[in-house]
């Protein structure tokens, strides 16, 4: 009976509540509830990574010091754990390189395909290389005698022009390996150039530092500036004069140079080759862009190697098909008797295992990627199911899966798919936890633990545990309330009017978009839909929001393909709220992100035991010198270098963690000092600061977003996704609207309970009634059904995507036959 659960008794990780809890082994498991109320803390802060801790602390000290070291979390006991893996929404890999080819193994099977069944043609002729053969007399000497040998050397030949290479290697077809990738890009596919209209302030003038990359250095004395004064005295123009105030003719000189003068461009180039310092490296990347390499146009290869075919398909053709177009090519080839005629054995089973994987990713929704798209260009969602592919691949088992929301990203169509992926994750023998708020996965489940009942301090304890069916009978489970239809998320009956105004795209032709002409209606809250791959991505944030930053702060990113963007003149602001961290470092929170802090620090600093003592708003701040804890600099903990272990934190002996020197921490507000205040959450801050309104107002827009729960000092490398796109909702919600702002969000339903969506809706709306603009991309059905506008794409992911299936209200959108997403809409509405 005991082998049948894993037992956990006592778990008291961040906001838990001691809790006791039977999980059944072998199962899927579902862990539900608000966000915040305790959900990752129960599946990866205590399960996981007792599991991991387990495994790792069995390896030998030699092992462990490549493998992290987890800390033991706080629970009494926890039984029947198996090895545990953890498949979560964090990036792939951060390399250049890496592909999803790359990174799923795959491609190693194409390099291997291509080696041993390409046909190579040759660079001169164009037609295809036969193999030739010749012996060679090889002569040893081996203890003091002569033997002599015959070889037989095979070799590819063209029969025309007798131009000869050697027979294929997987190493050929590597763009990792210097025998495969081209010579000009190294293998990346595109090359880092000096973009000329970044590099001048048009309104300095170059002694005034308006070439940007050298306008900290000082140009006066150096070799620069004497050509620069040279080229001025030919051309007759003033080195003090603004750039925006110079001629077209002298401009084009200064970038491009003539016959005495280099020119700005090469100059740039150069030094950023020639250079050792970092510094001088970075501030010319300002103004460089990435370009399409000249040589290989993308496919990274060396010529030799994209001139070997298979049929009329070289390596790059196959990794750049749709992952569903090039399963169906290999199942041509596979099918194909004649194809392989001589090597059939060599293929098929190289053919067999290509196929196996594509079919994986098709199976959870990835059909529409590519082989060769960049791993660094996926979302989260996206890394996470590819992950979740390559598991099921692996057939192991016995193991524990603890996933988090791998319906993120997934159109409902798309999330049957993945709910029957991990149903066949666990008929292999596994235990698969998921923490989840979608409502399919939920019903789909074996066992459904609900924690609640609020977030935060208000969360932690075990609100349900059973069957899916079971919790809807569940008077205390906010979930299922939601689930049986006692509560509804918020719909307006109504929909607003809008100010009768739009924005039209016309000619989208990005990716996979079919140069469609979209129109956006003003003052309303308007949904981009579509399945997975449809060109959703693509329309709102590589042509649009592009374009509009581009228009209104001189973002340098360049838009997606279109023939023009009308009604831009409608708006006056434009405000793209995704999901990327809210800071780069650790030291970064909401506090310091929203403007909080600086104006905790102010009150701090005005307090009459702060002045007595001279201090300023600078001394209450972790950043700098002054009033930090100089020991650990502020960091609260310090590193210690393990030899043969992973590096540890410990914590600062001299502030005990609180960061601060001890003078600081003894100045205190309404009894708190300074450490205090910032651990404190929203919810407790509000109460706290209650008569201080710039601090409230901030404050109450992020508990309004759902984020009551998070500390004002946490880290901004612990929030996920959807909690840093509410922390900058927030922010923007807490200054003053314009009436006429556009509010662009992806996926804003991320992570987020029934209960929490409605209430982020209920903000939207708000911006929305005092004539907005509030355009979302969204799968949620429940969020599409409370949109005043629907605009959707597809009708299939990749090359079947791109169209405009429909546009209307969301009952017009639930009446088209031919829109996929109408056809789930339908049963809701």
């Amino acid at each position: 009976m005991s082998n049948d659960f894993i037992k956990i008794r006592g778990a008291r990780t961040n906001n838990l509540k001691n809790i006791n809890l039977d999980i059944p082994r072998n199962k899927l498991v579902v862990i539900t509830g608000l966000s915040g109320s305790g959900k990752s803390s129960l599946a990866f802060d205590t399960i996981y990574a007792e599991g991991q801790r387990r495994y790792v602390e069995s390896l030998s000290s030699y092992a462990r010091q490549f493998v992290g070291l987890m800390n033991k979390p706080e629970v009494d006991l926890i039984e029947g754990l198996s090895p545990a893996i953890s498949i979560d929404q964090r990036t792939v890999s951060h390399n250049p390189r890496s592909t999803v080819g790359t990174i799923t193994d795959v491609y190693d099977y194409l390099r291997l395909l291509f080696a041993k069944c390409g046909d190579p043609y040759c660079p001169n002729c164009g037609v295809k290389m036969e193999v030739a053969a010749e012996i060679k007399k090889i002569e040893k000497v081996v203890k003091g005698k002569i033997t002599k040998s015959n070889k037989v050397e095979r070799y590819f030949v063209c029969p025309q022009c007798s131009y000869k290479k050697t027979l294929n290697e997987p190493r050929e077809f590597s763009f990792n390996s210097g025998h495969g990738a081209c010579p000009d890009c190294g293998g990346l596919g595109d090359k880092l150039e000096i973009n000329e209209n970044l590099i001048f302030n048009e309104k300095l003038s170059i002694l005034e530092g308006a070439i940007k990359p050298l306008s900290h250095s000082n140009l006066n004395g150096g070799s620069l500036v004497k050509e620069l004064e040279g080229l001025a005295t030919r051309l007759s123009f003033d080195l003090n004069t603004p750039i925006k105030n110079l001629s077209v003719q002298i401009k084009k000189t200064l970038l491009q140079g003539d016959d005495e003068f280099i020119g700005l461009i090469k100059y740039l180039s150069n030094k950023y080759k020639e250079t050792k310092s970092n510094f001088v490296k970075l501030e010319i990347e300002k103004v460089m862009h990435n370009v399409l390499c000249p040589s290989c146009l993308g496919a990274r290869l060396k010529p030799e190697s994209l001139l070997v075919k298979i049929g009329d398909y070289n390596i790059y053709d196959v990794t750049s098909l749709s992952i569903e177009k090039a399963l169906n090519l290999f199942t041509t080839w596979q099918n194909d008797p004649q194809f392989f005629e001589k090597i059939k054995e060599i293929a098929q089973p190289i053919l067999k295992e290509i196929i196996y994987n594509l079919e994986l990713m098709i199976n959870v929704g990835l059909g529409y990627l590519s082989l060769a798209r960049p791993a660094i260009t996926l979302s989260g969602g996206e890394a996470q199911r590819i992950r979740l592919s390559s598991q099921v691949g692996s057939s192991l088992s016995g193991v524990l899966y603890v996933l988090d929301e791998p319906s993120v990203g997934l159109h409902q169509r798309d999330n049957d798919k993945l709910i029957k992926t991990l149903q066949k994750l666990r008929d292999n023998g596994n235990t698969v936890i998921v923490v989840e708020h979608d409502e399919a996965t939920m019903i789909a489940a074996d066992y459904l633990i609900d924690i609640g009942p609020g977030a935060g301090e208000n969360g932690g304890n075990i609100i349900f545990t059973g069957l899916p069916q079971e919790i809807l009978s569940s008077s205390e489970s906010l979930t299922g309330q939601y689930l049986k239809g006692q509560k509804k998320i918020f719909s307006t009956i109504k929909k607003r009017p809008g100010s009768g105004k739009k924005i039209e795209i016309i000619g989208a032709g990005e990716h996979n978009l079919k140069n469609i002409n979209v129109s956006f209606p003003l003052g309303k809250l308007v949904a981009v839909t579509g399945v997975s791959g449809s060109g959703k991505s693509s329309l709102m944030n590589d042509i649009l929001a592009n374009y509009l930053s581009q228009k209104f702060y001189r973002s340098k990113v360049e838009p997606g393909k279109f023939d023009k963007i009308l009604g831009v003149e409608n708006i006056n602001k434009v405000i793209n709220i995704d999901q990327s961290p809210i800071g780069k470092t650790p030291r970064s929170n909401p506090a310091t992100y929203t403007g909080i802090f600086t104006l905790i620090r102010d009150i701090f600093a005005q307090l009459p035991e702060a002045r007595v003592k001279g201090l300023t708003p600078g001394h209450f701040s972790f950043n700098v010198p002054g009033g930090r804890c100089e020991n650990c600099s502020g960091d609260g903990a310090i590193k210690i270098e393990m030899q043969f272990l992973n590096d540890v934190f410990v914590t600062c002996d001299v502030c005990g963690g609180r960061k601060f020197k001890e003078k600081i921490l003894e100045i205190k507000y309404r009894g708190k000092n300074i450490y205090e205040v910032l651990e404190m959450t929203i919810s407790e801050a509000k109460k706290f600061f209650k008569d201080v309104k710039p601090i409230i107002t901030k404050l109450a827009t992020l508990e309004e977003v759902g984020l009551g729960y998070i500390k004002l000092g946490q880290s901004a490398i612990t929030f996920s996704g959807g909690e840093a796109q509410r922390i900058k909702l927030a922010t923007e919600l807490s200054r003053r609207s314009t009436g006429k702002t556009l509010y662009i969000l992806d996926e804003p339903t991320t992570g987020l309970h029934f209960y929490d969506i409605d209430r982020l809706l209920k903000v939207l709306g708000m911006l929305a009634d005092q004539g907005n603009t509030v355009i979302v991309i969204e799968h949620n059905l429940d969020v599409i059904k409370a949109m005043d506008w629907v605009i959707d794409l597809g009708p299939e992911g990749g090359e079947h995507g791109g169209y405009l299936i429909a546009e209307g209200t969301p009952e017009m959108i639930a009446r088209n036959k031919k829109s996929i997403t109408g056809q789930y809409l339908k049963k809701i509405i």
